[in-house]
């Protein structure tokens, strides 16, 4: 959707230092922010009462979870874009953005320059998810969904000390087949070793 210049920007975030950078950054941008929000209830407050073209959101709020609000506003609206703002550098917390309807994920680490730009990007179209790392947080969340059950239990158990037999007794199953799995696990993961595999599958929160 195109939006005429100057575009309504709602800001939710609990820290007022990043409130007043994002609304320096979007008046030197020739945006308009037309309200703040500290929590999740004056979001919607603020939502409800202004009917913003966009929102800049963060994802921890103090009173709930900034993914929240984003199921909230695509219950009422398709058209407002919402570019989500974390310190969260979990690749699932992208996927639940993506999920729930948002428009663009930024990290605050990220320039601020490229906020605005993915709050322009998305009031064009707030329907087209965009995010830096979209595609390996892809592929790693699809491989997390190829593991089986039993691949996930013996991926816990990698997470205590002992050799494969040792874990594999633990488990009742004989070493050869704990080595099985461990190599299926590998390969759907995309790692090489115990270290590996228990970081990524905590990046994924598969435990």
């Amino acid at each position: 959707m195109k939006v005429s210049t100057p575009a309504s920007v709602l800001v939710i975030d609990d820290h007022p230092a990043v409130r007043h950078g994002i609304k320096r950054a979007l008046h030197d941008a020739g945006l308009n922010c037309c309200g703040e929000a500290a929590t999740r209830a004056e979001a919607y407050a603020q939502i409800a009462h202004k009917s913003p073209d966009a929102v800049i959101l963060d994802l921890n709020l103090p009173d709930g979870s900034g993914l929240d609000v984003v199921q909230w506003i695509r219950k009422n609206s398709q058209e407002m874009a919402i570019v989500i703002l974390t310190m969260s550098e979990e690749e699932s917390q992208l996927i639940a953005a993506m999920r729930a309807g948002a428009s663009s994920f930024v990290k605050k680490s990220a320039p601020i320059s490229e906020v605005v730009a993915a709050l322009k990007s998305s009031l064009d179209l707030p329907k087209n998810f965009s995010a830096p790392g979209m595609a390996l947080a892809l592929k790693n969340s699809q491989a997390a969904t190829l593991l089986t059950q039993r691949e996930i239990t013996v991926l816990k158990a990698l997470t205590q000390t002992g050799t494969n037999k040792e874990l594999a007794k633990d488990l009742f199953i004989s070493e050869a087949t704990f080595k099985t799995h461990l190599a299926a696990i590998y390969r759907k993961l995309e790692v090489s070793n115990r270290f590996g595999a228990v970081t990524k599958a905590r990046n994924l929160n598969l435990f």
